[in-house]
């Protein structure tokens, strides 16, 4: 689904070969049999994340309590399942945060009749909560080993309402056609024909569209055989694998990264839940504010808040960047701060940081300005030469207080090569 991650693990290709092993190893929420250990995580993530970043629909909320995710991810990951971040399951694929996937439900406003169509199946976790809110869900994953393995789990799970495929979603699934929702989870440059005759009069359809590092969510809708269409929030999702990458229009350039609206002047609106108007270009923000003051760079800066230790405040955006061409990298940001403070978690920690990602979307390891502490009541501006590893192929750029407390005011991020 997004970004992030490694190979299946051995347990994954012995279970897709024994299919009961599967079963054994799952605590199956429609059989009951065993105690779920993360249900309080669940329901604390449900309130924490989610309703507190304005997710507000209550089917999906329930979904979202019920559905278990830990059992959607590698086994050691699970301990992980319900932080709201990425989590790689092989193959150049992720299982998108817990706050995508309820923000993309929530969008399409599913209803209990409803036909959804899912293009990207990934570990199976988006259909599954999709599954307790509309009457038949249809989902396609073009890997056909992530595509196995995600249909024998949702099967052994009872989610009996989900028809799991191996093929090219794009394509869409034509003698299932018409659907009355149609969500994608993987970024094109445009919208594939194929799903647009195949939405229903009157449907609606989710998909993140734009260039690599740089997607935007569009909500289209279908009146009377045309499309309506609605810009969101930035995202950052893995494109579909091999052909769609290949015939990018624009391609990223790896051996020169950069930050695009690195000084805010270009707002966007957001939804209301979401706060009405933060910058441009920039995904996963959580308590953000664009300021119209006193900015050192242009007309605008960003300020983020947060009391309460290990919540996520914060802005990433993303970039190429090749370590084979890229020896070292200069960082420079321009900031004020106030009671900055780590929060509960030792990477809970104020500050901008650039993390590396291989080729197989595998983290290794981050650089950058921080951690920061304490009070700078007058904007300075900070900059750092750091070397970038000769495995790195991506690199996210996380700027905030990053689960630590206090204010931080922002302006003027740049990254580029340093020669």
């Amino acid at each position: 689904m997004s970004a992030f991650h490694r190979p299946l693990s051995g347990f994954r290709w012995l279970a897709l070969l024994v299919p009961g092993m599967l079963a054994a190893a799952m605590a199956s929420p429609a059989a009951g049999q065993v105690a779920d250990p993360y249900l309080a995580t669940r329901i604390k993530m449900v309130r924490d994340v989610l309703e507190a970043d304005g997710i507000s629909n209550k089917a999906v909320l329930k979904s979202m309590r019920s559905v278990p995710r830990h059992l959607f991810c590698r086994p050691a990951d699970r301990k992980l399942a319900y932080r709201d971040g990425a989590l790689p399951i092989g193959f150049q694929q992720t299982i998108s945060p817990p706050f995508v996937v309820a923000y993309m439900t929530q969008t399409i406003d599913p209803q209990p009749t409803d036909r959804v169509l899912e293009i990207g199946t990934g570990s199976g976790y988006q259909a599954a909560i999709l599954s307790g809110i509309v009457k038949e869900v249809y989902t396609i994953e073009i890997v056909p080993q992530l595509g196995k393995v995600a249909a024998a789990r949702l099967k052994t799970l009872g989610y009996a309402n989900v028809r799991a495929m191996v093929g090219d979603g794009y394509k869409g699934w034509p003698d299932k056609a018409p659907f009355d929702r149609i969500i994608v989870t993987c970024s094109p440059e445009k919208v594939p024909q194929a799903l647009i005759d195949q939405l229903k009069d009157g449907g609606k359809l989710l998909i993140p569209l734009g260039e690599r590092y740089q997607q935007v969510f569009h909500l289209f809708e279908k009146k009377d055989g045309k499309l309506t269409r609605k810009k969101l929030i930035p995202t950052l999702f893995v494109p579909m694998t091999g052909i769609s990458e290949a015939k990018r229009q624009v391609k990223p350039d790896p051996a020169n990264p950069k930050i695009v609206n690195g000084s805010f002047e270009v707002p966007r609106d957001f939804p209301k839940s979401l706060g009405t108007r933060r910058p441009d270009n920039w995904h996963y923000q959580r308590k953000v504010k664009l300021v119209d003051a006193d900015a050192p760079d242009g007309k605008r800066y960003v300020s983020i808040s947060n009391a309460e230790p290990g919540q996520r405040a914060q802005m990433l955006q993303g970039m190429a960047i090749d370590g084979r061409l890229v020896k070292k990298v200069q960082i420079t940001v321009t900031l004020r701060f106030a009671r900055l403070a780590a929060g509960t978690k030792p990477h809970h920690q104020p500050g901008v940081f650039l993390h590396y990602f291989d080729g197989i979307r595998k983290r290794i390891g981050a650089v950058g300005l921080g951690p920061l502490k304490g009070s700078s009541p007058r904007w300075r501006t900070y900059r750092g030469v750091y070397v970038v590893p000769a495995t790195a192929r991506e690199g996210v750029l996380q700027l905030g207080l990053n689960g630590g407390t206090g204010t931080i005011e922002v302006d003027d991020v740049r990254v580029a090569a340093a020669r």
